[in-house]
């Protein structure tokens, strides 16, 4: 019994910060399997190792496995966030050593190259992705969290202070947590946090003052209404021109030739879709934007979450290009969007970034919060 409460179950905790080890497995786990594809290319798979001979040889799925176990073993015997983005890095290589292979497993056909395998790992990717967006969004808003999974959030911070110390960042977002709270637990932990001690954050790596520059230009670039209509155009263009052509070859009859002929179906209706959202956009682009814009984003979506993985099956590994054309077209149109949501800041590094638009008026914080 601990301050009058008697805790009778034991219920899952939500991390505050569970997107950032969500990403690196699925970014590690993405990584992996190109490199591993690009590597298997060059090296003339099947080929590799000579041909013909009895050598023994071990599928790459049984290291994933091991990598996997091994990250299971890290986040199992060690405490704290280090543990787990370790942990999350090293799954990510074991799980995109496992997926790689999963054609060999779903089917008695020429296993690794099974075609629809390259659809299945694509959709396998994109499920975990939305998976750490979700997560992100709940965990956004800690206010939202209980007054129990705050207070496991803010111990988890205190934790890691005890060995290495906090920034003073780190520990207001600890302090914020529980503050304010009338627990006798959570008045130990405002001790505890008061009583670690102060860690200086390292100064950013050279390639980190890089990164933050491009990014900061990209930015900008993303903001401009010139860059936001060629991308709205490159949009429009491939899904008219992909809807136009599928639909001619199935009219034609010329899809009941092709290999995959399901698959090829099933992109044609989904550049109809996205051609559809984005003639619909094109139509509300001068009476609302925001509402365009939302709907070039869900054409884009709609290609990526459904689409893409017909093509992975259709193309193989060769729509990485296009994936890669429609995630930089779906940044752009989305950080266009957050600009008319945002008003930007006068003086900031944002400041006229749209050719032609009003500066917003300067809204206080309480203003701001009565309006949300």
């Amino acid at each position: 019994m601990q301050g009058g409460c008697v805790t009778r179950r034991r219920s899952l905790v939500r991390a505050a910060d569970a997107a950032v080890p969500l990403n690196v497995f699925a970014l590690t786990g993405i990584a992996t399997v190109l490199v591993t594809r690009a590597f298997l290319a060059q090296a003339g798979y099947p080929k590799l190792g000579g041909g013909g001979d009895s050598r023994l040889h071990i599928a790459h799925m049984l290291w994933g496995g091991l990598l996997m176990m091994a990250a299971i073993l890290l986040t199992l015997g060690f405490l704290g966030r280090a543990a787990r983005l370790t942990g999350a890095f090293v799954g990510g290589i074991g799980f995109g050593l496992f997926i790689d292979e999963i054609g060999k497993q779903i089917t008695d056909e020429p296993g690794y190259f099974y075609q629809p395998a390259a659809g299945i790992i694509y959709l396998s990717f994109a499920l975990l992705l939305l998976l750490t967006h979700v997560m992100r969004r709940r965990t956004a808003d800690t206010a939202a969290l209980d007054a129990g999974h705050r207070t496991a959030n803010a111990a988890d911070l205190a934790l890691a202070g005890v060995t290495g110390g906090l920034t003073a960042e780190q520990r207001r977002t600890a302090m914020r947590l529980v503050e304010g709270s009338d627990r006798e637990v959570d008045a130990a932990l405002l001790r505890l946090l008061a009583a670690v001690p102060e860690r200086q954050p390292p100064p950013p790596a050279w390639w980190r003052r890089w990164a933050a520059g491009a990014g900061r230009g990209l930015r900008w670039l993303a903001r401009t209404r010139l860059v936001c209509a060629l991308a709205v155009c490159c949009l429009l263009t491939e899904a008219l021109l992909f809807a136009g052509w599928m639909s001619f070859d199935l009219l034609a009859g010329q899809l009941a030739r092709e290999p995959q002929p399901g698959a090829q179906l099933a992109v044609a209706l989904t550049e109809l879709a996205s051609a559809t959202l984005g003639v619909a956009g094109l139509v509300r682009l001068r009476r609302d934007r925001t509402a365009a814009l939302r709907l070039f984003r869900a054409a884009l979506l709609v290609d990526l979450l459904v689409g893409q993985i017909f093509k992975f099956t259709m193309d193989q590994f060769a729509a990485v290009i296009e994936l890669g054309v429609d995630l930089g077209l779906l940044w752009v149109v989305s950080v266009f969007l957050a600009a008319r949501r945002t008003p930007a800041a006068p003086g900031g590094g944002d400041t006229g970034l749209i050719p032609g638009a009003q500066r917003a008026p300067v809204v206080s914080s309480s203003a701001a919060a009565r309006a949300s």
